[in-house]
């Protein structure tokens, strides 16, 4: 019914001070000062160059106050690149006494009402709140999580997190669950996975990510090459590939257009629990990412037929996209 995934080694910031919007306005190519209170974004970090230093979720928790999330392998890079940025009317500071709990799945509200005693109904996909927990310390409930489920990250001090860890191992309808099958989940969805398929030579347009650039944002570190690709496009785009025969292909597979041609290599790739079939992702020339197009995907020499579809290759069950759970 619900899954709980340890993803403390995520970097948790917060950014304060009253230049805090337009220096995130000016890392990032979203949108900020306009961000209503408790609404999160997903983002990415940008270089110089248009490329992706790495992709996070940045919270607005007051008019002067961000709260931003991350990846582990990449939080100290990550972290120095944005102090070197810092304008004089913001600041950065590290939660690093924090742990981070994921729980996804249908009867994750039902969890966060039971073990933290707090009535999340009302909060919506891609919002978060400041609550006390029964503990008397102040946690972050997000409703957001990389899987497509309905769900919630939950912030909290390490000082209590293997207790409340316990209380949700506990639960009669929870099981801890591990990293690769986060990797399955977000695979499903289509979410690219930083360090796989998208990189610091990887510009948002490239990997179909553009919806997170703001409406007419410039000033933003990058721009150059991003704008430019976002009005006269790419000449290579990420895809989504469905394997039409028995077989997984995994990260570094060969693409191969149908007359066995070399276009490519998957950036990510598994086997899909749910659709019970091989799936992956990678980049190929734009002039062949027409959803329907034929491929073959070499997997130690062999050939194995797939086709271009469209992402995500499921739909997701966050709430914005299903009714309310019950309690």
């Amino acid at each position: 019914h619900a899954g709980i995934f340890d993803v403390s080694h995520m970097g948790q910031v917060m950014i304060e001070g009253q230049q805090a919007a337009q220096f995130l306005e000016r890392i990032t190519p979203s949108n900020f000062a306009d961000k209503k209170e408790g609404r999160a974004q997903y983002t990415v970090l940008t270089n110089e160059e248009g490329g992706i230093i790495d992709d996070l979720i940045v919270t607005r928790f007051g008019e002067k106050e961000f709260y931003a999330v991350v990846n582990g392998a990449c939080k100290e890079n990550d972290i120095v690149w944005m102090k070197k940025q810092l304008p004089g009317g913001a600041h950065i500071r590290e939660l690093k006494n924090h742990a981070l709990i994921a729980i996804q799945g249908r009867w994750a509200e039902r969890a966060i009402y039971e073990v933290f005693e707090y009535d999340a109904h009302d909060i919506g996909y891609m919002t978060a709140r400041k609550v006390i927990a029964p503990c008397g310390n102040e946690i972050i409930i997000s409703r957001l999580g990389y899987t497509g489920e309905d769900g919630f990250e939950v912030s909290l001090p390490n000082i209590v997190a293997a207790e409340y860890w316990e209380k949700l191992l506990s639960h009669s309808e929870i099981l801890p669950i591990g990293l690769a099958a986060r990797d399955s989940l977000r695979l499903e969805m289509g979410y690219p996975l930083y360090g796989h398929d998208i990189d610091e030579t990887t510009s948002p347009v490239e990997a179909d990510i553009a919806w997170i650039i703001g409406k007419n944002r410039t000033g933003f570190i990058g721009e150059e090459r991003i704008l430019k690709e976002r009005a006269e496009g790419v000449s290579r785009k990420r895809v989504g590939i469905k394997l039409l025969e028995k077989g997984v292909a995994r990260e570094g597979a060969e693409i191969r257009d149908a007359n066995d041609q070399p276009i490519g290599t998957l950036t990510s790739g598994g086997f899909s629990p749910i659709l019970e079939h091989g799936i992956g992702m990678g980049y190929v020339p734009a002039d062949k990412t027409k959803i329907g197009t034929p491929l073959l995907i070499n997997v130690r020499g062999r050939n194995i037929k797939a086709e271009i579809v469209q992402l995500p290759f499921m739909a997701a069950k966050t709430k914005s996209m299903k009714k309310p759970a019950k309690q």
